[in-house]
């Protein structure tokens, strides 16, 4: 065991050092299948000649930033505004399948929720707008990237709410709690005072990943983002994908710059830590313990952040599903004159292919996930942690292109099997933290019982514990193949074009203007995923019931 998770780990270190490598060696000019065999700063004059570029960066910047401040403060102010409330428990575990929901339908049925004709300014017009037809309002694609940024604070919420409902048992948080209100506290003042300095060391990993996706997205950037000019990873993604191929040497330069901007980012993020720490505790000197009037803002602020989250998410399913089956829908009608059929007629014949590969391709990426993730649990190691979550620092496209010229040079790119190796790299490092806590909760007792019953450590894992972490097994397992699905880089650069998935399709469709069309593959790209939970639900339960 120890020599296969040494292999692997060097496997491991090994995909991600030829991705950065690929990605770095061309930015300075070397790329002999191009000729280029001199090393220079041509390729980063050239992208920084890019007419835009410049405001590329600084909409990544921006729409990354602002969309996981969003994200966390929303977090932070439902948990101090309901910790310790009955509904806590319920509304977390209501938040959490959406954490399923892949960006790229979520961004097109955010799309059909905000734009210019979406339902939000249909449920307002004509009677508070005046408006007969849909306004020629920037409300999707606008210059700085605001209504992507709004996307990311939705979407990301409930991926950092679960990372925080991990880690509040580890510090004891309403204990803590029910401490700071026996000073004198109010309780929401309270939790930002006592229970988020102890809780956020636990939760500041998950916070940079967040934060390096955000400012680094695709996906959400080519459906919601501004088009000319576009934010830093379509730019790249443009320049990597040309026909002109000697525009691969600036695009390696914007995939690198792509990483300096995630660095910037969380180095940002990291000053804005510090001067937050310095204002609680002057708040802390000054014994400034909130009042009644405070209070209730501070749980309306968090009953209004839940709102948003869950009912944005939400609606952005509803509106998939009904633009899917939607007859004719005029505007300003709120909803359709009538319902038909024949968008999922016209779709299924073209969809099931692409829904069977990312079907394929994401069970095969979440088993091997599963594997290696128990094989690092078992045997755990110094540094497996910062390992494991490289690849989630780092902006998927630095280490992509990276890998592509790896791929294409040792002809292994346009391939199933290659495209879930590298799924595998984003796959493992969810799959790892959705089983580690219940892996560490589980009572070796068992396993001591068992060997002195004589069953030898293998039969007791395979006969004793997995049987026992069949529901987190499940659910890790469900999330893997969900983060599977989702990938849309991935699929793109380690497939060549030649590995459609309903991922890839359903982003190509959203330059188009068949929003029926473009509804039915993103409900069904997201039918993937629940019906992984749903499994990951009733399984297990199938199981115990035979026992």
């Amino acid at each position: 065991m120890t020599a296969a998770l040494r292999l692997g780990a060097g496997l491991w270190l090994a995909a991600l050092a030829a991705g950065l490598a690929g990605t770095l060696l061309p930015a300075f000019g070397y790329l002999p299948a191009l000729g280029a065999d001199g090393f220079g700063l041509a390729a980063w004059r050239q992208l920084l000649g890019w007419p835009g570029i410049g405001h590329s960066v600084a909409v990544s910047l921006t729409s990354g930033l602002i969309g996981t401040v969003g994200a966390f403060v929303a977090v932070t102010l439902f948990c101090a505004a309901m910790q310790g409330h009955r509904w806590f428990d319920r509304a977390a575990a209501g938040l959490g399948p959406l954490l399923g929901l892949p960006h790229a339908a979520f961004g097109l049925g955010f799309a059909l929720l905000v734009g210019p004709s979406g339902w939000l300014v249909r449920l307002v017009s004509p009677w508070a707008t005046g408006w007969t037809a849909p306004p020629d309002l920037a409300l999707v694609g606008d210059g700085w990237g605001l209504t992507l940024a709004a996307a990311l604070a939705i979407k990301e919420a409930p991926y950092l709410l679960l990372m925080v409902v991990a880690a509040l048992p580890q510090i004891r948080g309403q204990e803590h709690l029910q401490a700071a209100r026996s000073l004198g506290y109010q309780p929401v003042r309270g939790w930002f005072l006592v229970v988020l300095p102890q809780l956020y060391p636990l939760i500041r990993l998950p916070i940079y990943a967040a934060l390096a996706f955000a400012v680094s997205t695709t996906d959400l950037a080519i459906i919601l983002g501004p088009s000319q000019p576009a934010a830093l990873s379509v730019v790249v993604l443009r320049l990597a994908f040309d026909h002109d191929a000697t525009l691969l040497l600036p695009a390696a330069a914007g995939a690198g710059l792509q990483g300096l901007v995630a660095l910037a980012a969380i180095t940002l993020w990291r000053l804005g830590e510090r001067a937050v720490a310095r204002l609680g505790i002057v708040i802390l000197r000054r014994g400034m313990r909130g009042t009644p009037a405070g209070e209730m803002a501070g749980r309306a602020a968090g009953a209004l952040a839940l709102l948003v989250v869950g009912g944005g998410s939400l609606a952005t399913i509803g509106l998939l599903a009904l633009w899917s089956i939607a007859g004719t829908w005029r505007f300003p009608d709120a909803l359709p004159d009538a319902l038909s059929t024949r968008p999922w007629r016209e779709a299924l014949p073209v969809l099931a292919a692409p829904l069977l590969t990312a079907a394929g391709i994401g069970l095969a990426a979440a088993m091997l996930a599963l594997a290696a993730a128990l094989a690092m649990l078992e045997r755990p190691w110094r540094g497996s942690r910062a390992l494991l979550y490289l690849p989630l620092l780092l902006p998927q496209v630095t280490v992509l292109f990276g890998l592509q010229v790896v791929l294409v040079r040792s002809g292994l790119d346009g391939h199933v099997g290659t495209v879930v190796a590298v799924h595998l790299l984003f796959v493992l490092p969810y799959v790892h933290l959705s089983l580690a806590d219940a892996h560490a909760r589980f009572d070796r007792r068992y396993l001591d019982v068992a060997a002195g019953l004589g069953l030898s450590p293998a039969r007791a894992f395979w006969r004793i514990k997995l049987p026992m972490l069949a529901r987190p097994i499940a659910a890790a397992l469900a999330v893997g193949f969900a983060v599977s699905v989702a990938q849309y880089l991935p699929t793109l650069f380690a497939g060549a074009g030649r590995v459609a998935t309903v991922t890839t399709e359903a982003v190509a469709l959203s330059a188009g203007g068949e929003r029926r069309l473009t509804a039915a593959y993103g409900f069904a790209q997201g039918a993937l995923p629940a019906l992984g939970f749903l499994l990951a639900l009733l399984v297990p339960r199938l199981m115990s019931w035979r026992r």
